[in-house]
């Protein structure tokens, strides 16, 4: 077991659980016939789910959609989201993630029941902003989410740092009141030969211990192949003998989690969790730069092997109190979350930068994080204005410690010394927040809040917003929100320890190489991206029939990108000094629309549209992600008897567009402007139930078989920078008790 140091946060946290058993055994009023005389309104965090920016997936989409190996599968599906790669850059291309109206994957904060899942974070940040991670979403396995809400715009501003863009929550099933058990297998076999494969094996067990004592335990073992290394060479018009641009990365996935509750009084609730997961990679041979000479070496013969270069361990424990007293509710919660990503060494220099230069020497990057948080909620009556107010309090603490990303030579760089730097940095940060839910009558509901956060490295920060719901009639209601957030810089951006470097090549066009290359490092004086979220939109809802129509716009300003100006007096032949820096203004806008039908009692067909009207960095001109300009969502979902339900699924991307400027600001031309043409993707399953413990569920993804390949390792293609799978077939059977 891994010894966790003694910090200020580790003691707070220590002393937060002592007072658990205390606060637990407190004696109880008859706290719900106080409540039912006041509490006339939901809290604010329950009411800023009803707004416009907000999705929820249930266990049963989940089980009429099955995500093949990452529930980014499902979550992608919703209106506002997209899968983009960690920056517009192209690498990593086929690294998927969650990427919210725009705002990039690095703008979305991921939770598991409420608690930020950053295992993401242990992996180190190239000049462009690109990561080689897969991102948080497959901590959990899918046969184990109760639900996930998606977050997005002014909602999510209630969470701090990482939210500019919104949250994902990913809400995990509860102990039942009686023992109960299920196992699903699930497989998915592709058309053609050289894409991957999926086998998933996973099992729920849930239930009674003893009076007030119930548990719930996971598992989950799961392997996606990699897409064979050859799977994009025609495209990419590869020459014979090299490595073209990889395909998909395969995953091979370990998860066990358990929850331990007691219901330690009437009223009280008292939750242990802890959880483990593995994933390692089958390697198809990504990397971060092209060239034959690395294409033909090592990166070459570990694709063919289908080697596993990485592997991410992840830890994470949390206790939690949910409390109902006289006065109101109340939740305390401290977590940890412990990640240890193990690679095979990366070149940090040149045309290597990125890319695998062994097969000999691995090293791992170490990261922790504490968290300890609660809130209260109590029901008011101020001027005879019934309302619910809320005030929260949480710290975190992230602690990394990268040694091998700090070992690139230093060659006459002031304040920096050529070796040995030290790979630890850590950050900390403080917030309070009060939040009021207020039933102005007549149908207006306001709800603003405000938010503190003191950051060790950068300061403080305020959080205001406001969102307000009016309804026009029953069926009829007017929403919208306006909220300020913000994203320190991550702790690799932050730490003067860290240099990228770039032998000549990759130097700014504006700053070209004097004959000792570029270096980057991190910048301790950054400041926090700020983001100013506003929406509104119209809501309509009877009888079945669902319709709106939201405009979201967010001015967005601070956005940390790799310098291209040179510090003064560094101009030198031992190379040009650069830092991360702060950009100054970029806006990103559109427009989110739903509509359901019910055609019949049991058939719905049920839609959602993005439109993306901008998405820019107005000093660069750049796209902050390389996503479709309008993305349409559709299914009819008919649930032809109590044993038969059918579904026809369709997703139509729009144009993607590229950068316009390439890594060293130069003008793109050529091929690297060629956009990405619109296409549709169509799905068809069905669901039968044999008995009330045993169902299967089946069918065909992108069944017109409309495929899309990478072109090449960055953006020299343009937009063509991921694969999407052709025609594959899947089957998921559930056996229940």
């Amino acid at each position: 077991m891994k010894h966790i140091p003694y910090t200020p946060m580790a003691a707070a946290i220590v002393g937060a659980l002592m007072m658990l058993p205390l606060a637990a055994s407190a004696q109880q009023a008859p706290a719900e016939q106080t409540l039912a005389t006041v509490q006339v309104v939901s809290t604010a965090e329950e009411e800023l789910k009803q707004a416009p920016g907000v999705s929820v997936i249930t266990a049963e989409d989940i089980a009429k959609r099955p995500p093949a190996n990452d529930l980014s599968e499902i979550i992608r599906t919703m209106p506002g989201v997209n899968l983009t790669g960690n920056s517009s850059s192209g690498q990593y291309g086929n690294n998927r993630q969650i990427d919210l109206r725009g705002m990039g994957p690095e703008n979305t904060l991921i939770l598991v029941d409420g608690q930020p899942v950053s295992a993401r974070n242990s992996v180190r940040m190239g000049r462009s902003g690109e990561r080689n991670t897969r991102g948080d979403t497959n901590w959990v396995p899918a046969e184990a989410v109760e639900r996930i809400e998606v977050l997005r715009g002014p909602a999510a501003a209630r969470y701090g740092s990482g939210a500019a863009g919104g949250v994902i929550n990913i809400i995990t099933k509860s102990p039942g009141k009686q023992l109960a058990g299920s196992v699903t297998a699930y497989t998915l076999a592709p058309e053609h030969s050289e894409e991957g494969c999926t086998r998933r094996l996973g099992f729920n067990l849930s239930g009674p211990l003893a009076d007030n004592f119930s548990f719930r335990v996971y598992g989950n073992v799961n392997k996606t192949d990699a897409d064979d290394q050859a799977i994009n060479a025609a495209a990419s018009g590869t020459a014979a003998g090299n490595v073209a641009p990889a395909g998909r990365e395969g995953v091979r996935n370990r998860d066990i989690g358990g929850l331990l509750r007691w219901d330690v009084a009437t009223g009280q609730v008292l939750e242990l969790e802890s959880g483990f997961s593995r994933q390692g990679n089958i390697y198809a041979g990504d990397r971060a730069v092209g060239g034959a000479a690395v294409d033909t070496g090592i990166v070459g013969s570990l694709a063919a092997e289908g080697a596993e270069t990485n592997v991410m361990i992840r830890r994470n424990a949390s206790l939690t109190h949910r409390g109902k007293w006289d006065f109101g509710t109340s939740k305390l919660s401290l977590r940890y979350e412990d990640t240890d990503n193990t690679r095979l060494n990366e070149g940090l220099a040149g045309g290597p930068e990125g890319n695998i230069t062994t097969t000999a020497t691995r090293s791992t990057s170490a990261l922790q994080n504490y968290g300890l948080n609660g809130e209260v909620s109590m029901p008011l009556k101020w001027g005879g204005v019934p309302q619910m107010l809320t005030a929260g309090f949480e710290a975190r603490q992230e602690k990394l410690n990268d040694p091998y990303s700090m070992t690139q030579t230093a060659t006459a760089i002031p304040g920096m010394t050529a070796t040995n730097r030290d790979g630890k940095t850590d950050a900390t940060t403080y917030g309070v927040f009060v939040e009021d839910n207020i039933n102005a009558g007549t149908g207006l509901l306001l709800t603003p809040g405000l938010r503190f956060d003191d950051h060790s490295q950068f300061g403080t920060n305020w959080s205001p917003s406001l969102n307000v719901s009016y309804e026009l009639t029953p069926a009829i209601s007017l929403k919208g929100g306006v909220a300020r957030a913000f994203k320190a810089p991550n702790l690799y951006q932050s730490n003067p320890n860290y240099l990228y470097y770039t032998r000549g090549n990759g130097c700014p066009v504006n700053n070209p190489n004097l004959g000792g290359g570029c270096y980057v490092r991190g910048n301790e004086n950054l400041k926090p991206e700020i983001s100013l979220n506003k929406e509104i939109g119209i809501a309509f809802n009877s009888n079945g029939y669902v319709a709106g129509l939201t405009y979201f716009h967010n001015d967005y300003k601070n956005k940390i990108s790799g310098g291209m100006d040179s510090l003064l007096g560094n101009t030198t032949a031992n190379g040009r000094i650069f830092q991360w820096e702060n950009s100054p203004k970029a806006i990103v806008q559109g427009v989110e629309g739903n509509l359901t039908l019910p055609f019949a009692r049991n058939i719905k067909f049920i839609n959602n549209l993005t439109y993306m009207v901008e998405n820019e960095n107005k000093t660069t001109g750049e796209p902050l992600s390389v996503i479709p300009k309008y993305t349409l969502n559709s299914q009819l979902d008919w649930q032809f008897n109590d044993k038969l339900s059918l579904l026809l699924t369709g997703t139509y991307y729009g144009k993607q567009e590229p950068r316009r400027l390439t890594g060293t600001g130069a003008a793109a031309t050529g091929a690297q402007l060629n956009a990405l043409d619109p296409y549709g993707v169509v799905g068809f399953s069905g669901g039968y139930v044999f008995t009330r413990n045993l169902s299967v569920r089946a069918g065909v993804n992108n069944l017109f078989d409309k495929r899309m390949f990478r072109e090449s390792v960055g953006s020299d293609a343009g937009a063509a920078t991921y694969n999407e799978p052709g025609r594959s077939l899947f089957v998921s059977l559930s056996a229940s008790f």
